[in-house]
């Protein structure tokens, strides 16, 4: 059943939602290390006023929604980031979840079925609470769930996160969203994971699925009813722009078209890859390149507008409704 989504400005009906980048961050930062060893390029009433510039240049673009992915273990602060939603008139949808591709912080290896500090699980309380009670102490209810695995596969941490997730959407139909190393092909093993915890996979982006240049893993991917992410555009220093380009119109042209999600994952600051080294190595690497740069380069390839609207419209309402 369709649902309505909800935003840092409130529901927002799945028609509502327009032009969605469906993978981006806000402010990726690290609150420890931000009190203990602040950033020199980290000014939080500068940064606010930038995400204010970008997100109204977004919306100058046609952008009506975007899907902000920091979630624990990025530096999520939704306080903040309500400072930039009440301010512009892009819709940002908040997310719940876990980035730990590896490891958990210690308070979860502790806490836990089983651990030291025996008791319910507080990785699904945590998620859980976030979209239906609020995240921390707040109106803002999260309407998506990011979770990662990486280079080392679903270790034990990973897989209780990914049951955390699965408990989740189970509990309340919120889609899950990944990162995935499209190297190793780590996507599939996160599908098998997923499906495994009852999660029906058409409810699952396989995020950064563009950075592969395997077109069988995509298929099989996406032939499992998942969504693949083409969110890293920009990101120059994992993949041309040209090879993702070639593997999407690949994909369009096998029938995909449905199981496509576009955006950049990219971000106003990150404290992980600064401004600064950003605009030396990586200076298309951010929220209007898709508009700037590459849905030209797919019209001039023969992409339609039509297709594009499915694009940038109908698969991210898809994705974050439930609904058709």
């Amino acid at each position: 059943m369709a649902r309505s989504v909800p935003t840092f400005t409130g529901q927002v009906d799945g028609d509502g939602l327009g032009v969605t980048l469906i993978h981006e961050h806000i402010f990726v930062t690290d609150p420890e290390l931000d009190v203990n060893m602040p950033h020199p390029e980290w000014d939080e009433q500068a940064c606010i006023e930038r995400a204010v510039q970008t997100l109204s240049s977004l919306y100058e673009r046609g952008v009506r929604t975007v899907v902000d992915l920091t979630v624990i273990g990025l530096g999520r602060d939704v306080r903040r980031v309500a400072e930039v939603a009440a301010r512009v008139p892009v819709q940002i949808v908040a997310a719940t979840g876990c980035y730990a591709s590896s490891v958990l912080p210690p308070f979860f290896c502790l806490n836990g079925p089983g651990l030291v500090v025996d008791g319910p699980d507080p990785l699904i309380d945590l998620f859980i609470g976030d979209i239906t009670r609020g995240i921390a102490r707040t109106q803002v209810r999260a309407g998506m769930i990011k979770i990662a695995s990486d280079g080392a596969g679903l270790t034990p941490d990973v897989e209780r996160v990914f049951g955390a997730a699965a408990a989740a959407h189970l509990r309340t139909g919120v889609p899950i969203t990944t990162h995935s190393d499209a190297a190793a092909r780590g996507g599939t093993a996160q599908q098998d994971a997923l499906a495994r915890l009852g999660v029906p996979l058409d409810r699952v982006v396989i995020g950064h699925s563009g950075d592969s240049l395997d077109l069988s893993y995509l298929r099989a991917l996406a032939d499992r009813g998942s969504y693949l992410g083409f969110d890293r555009f920009g990101m120059e220093h994992v993949g041309r722009d040209a090879d993702r380009i070639r593997m999407l119109i690949a994909l369009l042209d096998a029938g995909y078209v449905d199981r496509l999600v576009l955006s950049h994952d990219a971000a106003v600051f990150s404290r992980v890859t600064p401004p600064s080294w950003r605009k030396e190595h990586v200076p298309n690497w951010h929220m209007t390149h898709l508009f700037d740069t590459v849905l030209p380069q797919l019209r001039a390839a023969g992409v339609d507008d039509a297709t594009l609207h499915r694009l940038m419209v109908v698969n991210p309402r898809r994705v974050l409704t439930g609904g058709a």
